[in-house]
């Protein structure tokens, strides 16, 4: 019996150092079938590189909310932002904007829905703490993911926060965060194991790469990038901005 391994990584945020430990890590595990579930650039210093790297090794490429609204950003747009936006390349900033929104798959029977945020939208948020009308929704066909046999397993990234839960035969598991975790400050992804059979085993593994972040936060200071401080605070703590003080 032959299972296919596919890893999932998700919320890079240009933080290449994490993204590169966690490429060795998957390369480690003989896996070559990769998919990015968003927020490849943005917050981090080095999204340029990120989206590089991400369109070379990535099987698939999702649209998160930061890769909708960086290429959209006006030129009087705020100062941090447009930070973030020029440090891509026109290239890069066409080639997220045309992502698709969501991506299907099927392993040992198991249809799986992977997106970034939602079934409603990229820029629709659904936390760890949800109602089980939010579970339910994740769910359901939509506009973003289009008509077709509803998922028994949703994937899904945004809130840099990993976990995994089951209920009425249904799966639902967030991947975390490579760049910038917020649950505990070590990267995180999974690995979806499966084959082509109902009959073959199916599992979901979480996995946890350290990574220098001391060397990843001296780039964001040698490059002057914008709120640098509350970045390192993250990423040495996992405690998010708007909780710091």
């Amino acid at each position: 019996m032959s299972l296919d391994r596919i890893a999932l990584i998700s919320d890079v945020h240009g933080n290449l150092t994490a993204l590169e430990a966690v490429l060795a890590d998957i390369g480690r595990r003989g896996i070559t079938r990769i998919v990015n579930l968003g927020d490849t650039a943005g917050k981090g210093p080095r999204g340029e590189d990120a989206v590089r790297r991400c369109r070379a090794v990535c099987e698939v490429n999702v649209r998160g909310n930061w890769d909708d609204f960086l290429p959209t950003i006006p030129d009087d747009g705020p100062a941090e932002m447009l930070w973030w936006r020029d440090e891509l390349s026109p290239s890069s900033r066409e080639w997220l904007a045309a992502l698709p929104l969501s991506a299907d798959l099927i392993l040992s029977g198991r249809r799986i829905r992977l997106f970034h945020a939602s079934a409603q939208s990229p820029h629709v948020r659904v936390h760890f703490h949800h109602t089980p009308e939010q579970f339910s929704a994740m769910f359901e066909a939509t506009e973003m993911t289009g008509d077709g046999p509803l998922p028994d397993v949703v994937g899904y990234a945004d809130i840099h926060d990993a976990y995994i839960e089951s209920n009425d035969g249904r799966t639902l598991f967030n991947v975390g965060s490579v760049g910038n975790p917020l649950d505990t400050p070590v990267p995180s992804y999974v690995i979806l194991e499966g084959g082509e059979s109902a009959d073959d085993p199916f599992g979901i593994q979480f996995v946890r790469v350290p990574y220098d972040v001391e060397a990843e936060i001296a780039v964001a200071q040698s490059l002057d990038m914008p709120t640098t401080d509350v970045w390192s605070i993250e990423l040495r703590t996992a405690v998010y901005r708007g909780r710091q003080w």
